[in-house]
């Protein structure tokens, strides 16, 4: 355990000013690591020229403190096992800040956090505190701008759910911005730079979790997706969960033995026919939210037929594959128009190309997202480029006053 009950708060934070962030850059992310209090010293490894006496006790004392500051740093920002009564105090019994059915907002561990709940799938016969501490501990090795930061998890009385805890981020869900029901025609991300941006963030970052964390998702989709305020740069969700909630290792089991469980749309046909979450089924859900974010569509929806009286299931897969087979003015037709056909069409049409490549049906077939991630930040270079070709001069004014 790593906080005790007067370490949190019972009441529902405040929300944070969305104008007080430092600015973000503007260039596809890297992987990053901690940042550390801008007014904080790390002691020095070359020694002063005279130290004596006084001085050089004087000298001791402050590089202790120094280093014993920054530890302290350290071990607080590693995620860590919180007790199941401390997160209760916190969330006032589950009855504050409720953002759903199963996931809350609270302070805890000195942070503004959201808290999901989860189906812990430990087997019986393991240990689940030396479990999860294992892997809390593992998991806090992994640091990137583009995935909301894990703090921590806690285990119900019963050991039937598991509640993971991660840092609130300001924004809101890509699916949100992409189809608000209340105004469908209006959309914050209305430029191809903000789009290509957060297909920028999302390659990174799902890269970094394959290749450096040598993990699986396997919750990628829209809504798991924050769009930041400001900034409009993407985080990935629910880093962790798979591993923490046990999903991984009863993926080991035999198909009768597992119960599928995943997102319509977003569920690669192996893992539908039941087979094993992979780093390719992530590909797959990474390939839709990619035609997603171009069309401005979601993955499936039913339309009613009014010649046949039944509903038709429309895939989203299907008809990016058809605006492919149509050429340029098919592919012109499919992006979404709140673009004004303002994006340049090369840049699409090999963006709708690579989305399709990951969502084919042979998982063998699909690419790593190492290989993803090069050909994303190609094209973001590239776009932008043609952002700053084709801008609009400001630094001259206009007259109508009469000569």
């Amino acid at each position: 355990m790593c906080k005790s009950k007067s370490s949190t708060m019972a009441t529902t934070p405040k929300p944070r000013s969305s104008r007080s962030s430092r600015s973000l850059p503007t260039t596809p992310t890297t992987p990053s690591t901690p940042s550390f209090p801008s007014n904080h010293q790390f002691p020095s490894s070359t020694p002063p020229a005279t130290a004596t006496g006084n001085s050089t006790a004087s000298s001791g004392t402050t590089t202790s403190s120094s280093l014993s500051a920054t530890l302290s740093y350290l071990r607080d920002s590693l995620p860590c096992l919180v007790s199941f009564s401390d997160l209760s105090t916190a969330t006032n019994h589950f009855l504050s800040g409720r953002l759903s059915g199963t996931s809350w907002r609270c302070s805890i561990l000195n942070h503004d956090a959201v808290v999901f709940q989860r189906t812990f799938r430990l087997p019986l016969h393991s240990d689940p505190p030396a479990f999860v501490s294992s892997l809390l501990s593992n998991l806090g090795k992994s640091h990137h701008a583009a995935l909301a930061r894990l703090l921590g998890a806690s285990i119900a009385g019963g050991g039937d759910h598991i509640y993971l805890i991660y840092e609130f981020v300001p924004g809101a869900p890509l699916s949100d911005l992409l189809r608000n029901p209340k105004n469908p025609k209006f959309t914050p991300l209305s430029t191809w730079m903000s789009r290509i941006q957060i297909v920028a963030d999302l390659s990174d970052g799902l890269e970094y979790i394959h290749s450096q964390s040598g993990t699986i998702h396997n919750r990628i989709k829209s809504s798991a997706v924050i769009v930041t305020d400001p900034g409009l740069r993407a985080k990935i969700c629910h880093f962790g969960s798979a591993d923490l909630s046990g999903l991984l290792e009863e993926s080991k089991l035999a198909r009768g033995q597992k119960r599928i469980e995943g997102t319509r749309g977003y569920m690669a046909p192996e893992i539908i026919s039941g087979g094993n979450v992979s780093q390719q089924s992530d590909v797959y859900a990474f390939g839709v939210v990619l035609l997603e974010l171009i069309s401005g569509e979601e993955p499936v929806k039913f339309k009613f037929n009014k010649t046949s009286k039944e509903f038709e299931r429309i895939s989203l897969i299907d008809t990016a594959n058809k605006a492919v087979e149509e050429g340029v003015e098919g592919v012109r037709k499919w992006v979404d128009s709140r673009l004004r056909d303002s994006y340049p069409i090369e840049a699409a049409e090999r963006l709708i190309t690579v989305a399709l490549r990951c969502v084919d049906a042979d998982p063998e077939a699909r690419p790593d997202m190492t290989s993803v991630a090069v050909k994303m930040s190609k094209i973001y270079l590239e776009s932008k480029v043609w952002a700053e070709r084709v801008q609009p001069l400001t630094d001259f004014s206009v007259s109508i006053a009469p000569r």
